[in-house]
């Protein structure tokens, strides 16, 4: 029965990490671990990672540092795919307070820098950066920020790279909290390396239905996944994100689903989360 039971696991393993291709049925897992958990990752079956802009793309870490971690990169077990955390908190990128320049030179930094470390997927969730004054006009957030992203669509084909924005909640910022405003945003940006990342999380905080990913289909880029009350990883608390993953089947999504979430025993929690959200995804992409 064990060996039967593990054959299974090894089975959904291979749908659904193994390499994409045209003929491939499954998205593809990966989880925003960092460098500091690849080997529990790798070996709970990720072969993709997610890290953060500041811990190895910053403008502010030197180029000795920056080489140092292009090494690190290449030693690792997991392909770091996705980098989050773009901007800081310090710097506006929506409000009266943006310096178009000074958003532009740091974003030419990261993404060049993206592309020299094979990082494919930044994530533009940075709800310090994006927030807004009370009471400014949102009209006008909106247009100013759909004609900044335009300039960041630019510099991210140039380099290869595909900006994603983020679907946030009403906790985290008060700019862009739901699915259908981020999907609005992307459609009007218009730029092929400018992307929708449709957030589960989020969506689960914020009460939005699975519907919302099919209305923003040809928006969709990319996916992140964690558990709505604390934001664990998937299996802890058991949530069924089924109606979610139906969604992104209707929409013929094949892309990336990322776990994005917290854990206080990554070597118990890392390898069930694989298993845990691999049944439910195998389970929804076979129709059953």
């Amino acid at each position: 029965m064990k060996k039967t039971f593990l054959s299974i696991i090894s089975f959904l393993i291979l749908l659904v990490s193994g390499p994409l291709s045209a003929q491939q049925k499954y998205p593809e897992l990966g989880i925003v671990s960092g460098l500091a958990q690849d080997s529990i990752a790798y070996a709970a079956g990720f072969k993709l990672i997610g890290e953060s802009v500041p811990k190895i793309l910053s403008p502010a870490l030197s180029d000795a540092e920056f080489q140092a971690n292009l090494q690190k990169l290449k030693t690792a077990k997991c392909k770091v795919l996705s980098c989050n955390l773009f901007f800081p908190g310090s710097l506006k990128i929506a409000g009266p307070d943006v310096n178009e320049d000074k958003v532009l030179s740091y974003t030419e930094t990261v993404l060049s820098r993206a592309k020299q470390a094979g990082v494919k997927y930044i994530v533009l969730g940075s709800s310090g950066a994006r927030s807004i004054p009370s009471g400014y006009d949102m009209d006008k957030a909106k247009a100013d920020f759909v004609i900044l992203c335009k300039k960041l669509g630019q510099i991210a084909k140039k380099n290869d790279v595909i900006i994603l924005l983020e679907n946030l909640e009403t906790t985290e910022t008060n700019f862009i909290t739901s699915l259908k405003s981020a999907a609005e945003i992307v459609k009007k940006v218009n730029e092929p390396n400018f992307r929708l990342n449709v957030d589960v999380f989020h969506m689960l905080r914020e009460g939005e239905s699975p519907d919302e990913i099919i209305a923003a289909a040809k928006q969709v880029g990319f996916c992140e996944i964690a558990e709505k009350e604390k934001r664990t990883l998937p299996g802890v608390a058991g949530d069924d994100f089924r109606p979610y993953l139906r969604a992104l089947k209707k929409i013929n999504y094949k892309g990336y689903i990322f776990i994005e979430a917290s854990t206080n025993n990554a070597s118990v929690e890392i390898p069930q989360a694989f298993q845990y959200l691999t049944k439910q995804i195998a389970e929804v992409y076979s129709g059953k």
